[in-house]
C-alpha cells in the first residue's frame, strides 16, 4: 500500500512518491513524475512525465509541472504560476528535447507568476506575485514586475531581519557593516568654494596598496553585476558618481548598503560574495582592487562559494 495520501478524486499514475506527500482532488500526475517525501500537491495540479520534485515541496492550486521542470527541496509555488518548457511552441510539432527549469531550494515562486523555459531560479529567491521571469533569478534575489527585475535581496537587512528584506537599509555609519570583515570607510571630504575634494590614502583611509583599479559605468538600472566572490583579492568600492546598491554575503549573513557619494568606501575583503545592482542613471562605480587580475581566484556561482567556504572553514 503506497505510504502517501491520495484524494479519492486525484489521480496518480507514478509509483515514485515519497512517504507522506499528499496529493489532493482532480490533481493528475504521469507515471514518469518523482515526487519527494512531504509533499503537497494540491487541487487541480498537473505533473508531467520529466520532471522531478524535491522534498517538502508546496504546489497550490492550478499549477502545471510540464517536462523538463525540476523544483528541489522546499520550494513554493503559488496558485496558477505557469511554467513554460518551448521558447518556440507549435500545435502538434513536439522537440527532441524540452527546455530545462530548475528552481533551487528554498526558493518560493508568487501566484500567478510565469517562468520562461531553461532558466534557473536560485537558492531561496522570491519572485513576486503575477512576476514574467525572462532570466535567470540569482540565488536569494527578489524579483518582481513583467519583465521581471531584482528589487532586493532576501535577508539583506543584517540581524533580525530573518527571512524578509526590504529594498531599502538604514543608514550606516563607517565602520563594521556585519558580513565578515566587510567594512564602509567614510573618506577626508574638503568642501571649497571652487569645488569640493575627497581623497584616499592607500593603506592608510584605504586599506591595502591596489594592483588594479577598474570603473563600472552605463549600466542599465536593471542589471546586477558582481555575483562572485574572490579568493585571495581584496576590493574597496567607491560611486564616484551617482549611486548603487552593493550587498555583501559570508555565507553566513548578508547585508545590503549603498553607496551615493564619492566619500563613502566599502571594503569587500577576499571570501566575501558581492553583488551590485539598482545602478543610478549617472552612476559611476570606481573599484580599487589589491591584486592583478586572475581568472583562478574568482568564485562564480553561490553553490560554488558555499563549497569553497566549508572546504575552507572545514
Amino acid at each position: 500500500m503506497a505510504d502517501f495520501h491520495l484524494h479519492p478524486n486525484g489521480i496518480c499514475e507514478s509509483t515514485a512518491v515519497g512517504p507522506r506527500t499528499r496529493i489532493w482532488a482532480f490533481a493528475h500526475v504521469l507515471p514518469g513524475a518523482r515526487i519527494g517525501a512531504d509533499c503537497n500537491i494540491c487541487d487541480g495540479v498537473f505533473v508531467e512525465n520529466d520532471v522531478v520534485v524535491g522534498d517538502r515541496v508546496t504546489v497550490k492550486c492550478g499549477v502545471q509541472l510540464w517536462d523538463g521542470v525540476s523544483l528541489e527541496d522546499d520550494v513554493f509555488v503559488g496558485p496558477n504560476a505557469t511554467f513554460t518548457n518551448d521558447p518556440r511552441p507549435r500545435s502538434r510539432q513536439r522537440p527532441e528535447q524540452f527546455s530545462r527549469t530548475v528552481v533551487r531550494r528554498g526558493a518560493s515562486i508568487g501566484a500567478n507568476a510565469t517562468i520562461l523555459p531553461g532558466l534557473e531560479i536560485g537558492e531561496q529567491a522570491m519572485v513576486g506575485a503575477g512576476a514574467v521571469v525572462t532570466r535567470s533569478v540569482p540565488p536569494f534575489a527578489i524579483a518582481v514586475g513583467n519583465p521581471a527585475r531584482i528589487v532586493g535581496y532576501v535577508g539583506s537587512e543584517g540581524p533580525g531581519e530573518g527571512r524578509q528584506a526590504a529594498t531599502a537599509e538604514p543608514q550606516l555609519a563607517a565602520g563594521p557593516v556585519g558580513v565578515g570583515a566587510a567594512a564602509l570607510y567614510e573618506l577626508p571630504l574638503v568642501k571649497d568654494l571652487r569645488g569640493n575634494l575627497s581623497v584616499g590614502e592607500f593603506e592608510r583611509s584605504v586599506p591595502f596598496r591596489p594592483r588594479r583599479y577598474f570603473l563600472v559605468f552605463d549600466v542599465p538600472s536593471k542589471e546586477v553585476r558582481g555575483e562572485h566572490a574572490h579568493k585571495q583579492c581584496d576590493q574597496f568600492l567607491i560611486c564616484v558618481r551617482g549611486s548603487c546598491a552593493v550587498v555583501v554575503d559570508d555565507g553566513a549573513q548578508r547585508r545590503q548598503v549603498t553607496l551615493d557619494r564619492p566619500n563613502l568606501g566599502l571594503h569587500i575583503p577576499a571570501g566575501i560574495w558581492g553583488i551590485q545592482y539598482k545602478y543610478s542613471a549617472d552612476a559611476v562605480l570606481l573599484v580599487f582592487a589589491s591584486d592583478h587580475y586572475d581568472p583562478d581566484d574568482y568564485i562564480r556561482s553561490y553553490p560554488q562559494f558555499q563549497r569553497w567556504l566549508g572546504q575552507r572553514n572545514g
